[in-house]
This record gives C-alpha cells, sequence and structure tokens, in this order.
C-alpha cells in the first residue's frame, strides 16, 4: 500500500503578492481619494468623491480631513484640492521622468557617435556637468583641473559662456580668469571674449587640446529662455578629423529631440 509522507515541511520563503488580509486598507481608501481629486481640476466635495471613491461618507471625510491635516490635500469653500505635499511627489515624478529623458538621449547619442556625451548647464554662475554618458573604451575626459573654473579652456565652458550676456561673461571671467592649462589653451582675455562673440547659434564650439592634452572636444548650445546648456563629445586627439562631423550630427539630433530637452533644463 502506498504511503503519504506527512513530516511537516521545511521552512519556505514566500515570493508571492501580498494577501489581501496583509494590506492596509485604510491605506488603499485614501489613494483612491487622493486619485480623485486629481480628476477634478477646480476640486470636488467630499461627497462626490466619496462615491468615486466608492466609500461610505463618514470614512471618506475622515480620510480626507487626515489628507488635508498631513498637506497632501487642501480644503477651500468645501471643496479639496491636491495640496503641497502631493504637488511635490508629482513635482519629484516628473524631474525623474525628466532626468530619464536625458539620461537616454545621451546614452543613445554615445552608442552612434562612438564618443562620451556631456551634458552641462549654467547656474548660479557656475558651469554644472549634470551627466556624463561614456564606456570602459571610450572613457570620459579626466577632470584633471576644476571644470568651474577653467570655463574658459574646454568647450563646454566656451559654449556656455558664449551664451550669456555681457555683464554674466564679465562676473565669470572676473571670478575665473583666464589663464594656461595646456599649451594649446587660449592665450588671454581679448582673444576668448573675440572667439565667444564669433559662436553661432547652435553652431558646435570645438577646442583642440586646450582643456587636456591628446583629447579634442566639441559642444552644442542649448538656449531656453535665461538657462544656457551644452551638449558635448570628446575624442582623442588622433581621431580629431571625427570630431567636426561627429558634432554635426549631433547638433542634429538634439535639433530632434530639442522640445524634450528644453523641459530637461532645469534638473
Amino acid at each position: 500500500m502506498a504511503t503519504v509522507d506527512t513530516a511537516p515541511a521545511g521552512p519556505q520563503v514566500s515570493i508571492s503578492e501580498p494577501h489581501p488580509t496583509t494590506l492596509i486598507g485604510s491605506v488603499q481608501r485614501a489613494m483612491r481619494l487622493l486619485e480623485s481629486v486629481t480628476r477634478h481640476e477646480h476640486g470636488a466635495p467630499a461627497k462626490q468623491l466619496a462615491r468615486e471613491a466608492g466609500l461610505a461618507l463618514p470614512t471618506a471625510y475622515h480620510l480626507l480631513r487626515t489628507l488635508a491635516h498631513e498637506g497632501y490635500l487642501r480644503r477651500e469653500k468645501g471643496l479639496f484640492f491636491l495640496g503641497e505635499a502631493a504637488e511635490r511627489l508629482s513635482s519629484s515624478g516628473a524631474q525623474q521622468k525628466r532626468r530619464s529623458t536625458v539620461a537616454d538621449a545621451l546614452g543613445s547619442w554615445r552608442d552612434s557617435i562612438g564618443a562620451p556625451v556631456y551634458y552641462a548647464v549654467y547656474r548660479d554662475g557656475e558651469i554644472e556637468v549634470q551627466y556624463v554618458a561614456d564606456t570602459p573604451g571610450n572613457p570620459a575626459v579626466e577632470e584633471w583641473a576644476d571644470f568651474r573654473e577653467t570655463g574658459h579652456a574646454h568647450a563646454i565652458g566656451q559654449c556656455l559662456l558664449s551664451q550669456l550676456d555681457a555683464e554674466a561673461r564679465r562676473d565669470h571671467l572676473d571670478r575665473y580668469p583666464v589663464r594656461s592649462i595646456t599649451p594649446s589653451t587660449v592665450r588671454d582675455e581679448h582673444t576668448l571674449m573675440r572667439r565667444l562673440e564669433a559662436a553661432g547659434r547652435m553652431q558646435p564650439v570645438i577646442e583642440r587640446q586646450e582643456y587636456a592634452l591628446g583629447t579634442v572636444c566639441a559642444a552644442v548650445p542649448i538656449t531656453m529662455g535665461s538657462t544656457a546648456a551644452a551638449v558635448a563629445i570628446s575624442m582623442p586627439s588622433h581621431q580629431a578629423d571625427r570630431l567636426l562631423p561627429a558634432a554635426q550630427i549631433l547638433r542634429s539630433e538634439i535639433g530632434g529631440l530639442l522640445g524634450r530637452l528644453s523641459l530637461s533644463i532645469s534638473i
């Protein structure tokens, strides 16, 4: 006769979805109310929100008061609107989406061009390189001299400075004077200013071994309102003949994505 093994099973780790009884019902109900409020730009009364969320009015009103107390909702003349806390959550999510847009674009250009790609902005009087997309085979330029202090010497800095008005440019150069970084660095402020003034709108700014020996760089300007930004590439100097064609490709690619990038400049 066959026998059945009734020995206790060993310990097991469950990886299934949470059982409904382990979920917190009040949190679920509160989230449904928040979702209902987001659908009403001009606000909605508790009775309507309770009906949409499938909740009894006393329960809905208790949760709405709690959410308002915590700042996720605000109440005006009997209507509920999203509060500052909820808007901060929304803003954070939008910011992450914008960051993802920039990162994805840079990674795509890095792969298609075969060179490191950089994204930088000029903010509060400083040059900020916010993203770098590179690979072990095509590494980014090593920041051996502070990028913020040597804007006159690299393509990113020159590109950003060319987008500033005369006063902002003067302020930057007063704080970070022109100085030699390599034998190829622009020699004096007068020469730099002439170069910046000659930079064309949406035209690549080219720099050859001015910041780092053995490296050539190009940067494409992006100007939206009062914010200056740039996307740049770098290559070994023995590939200098590739630089300008690659920069033109980058400029074309940026033009196709400019609307989405413009929303991302403020990240």
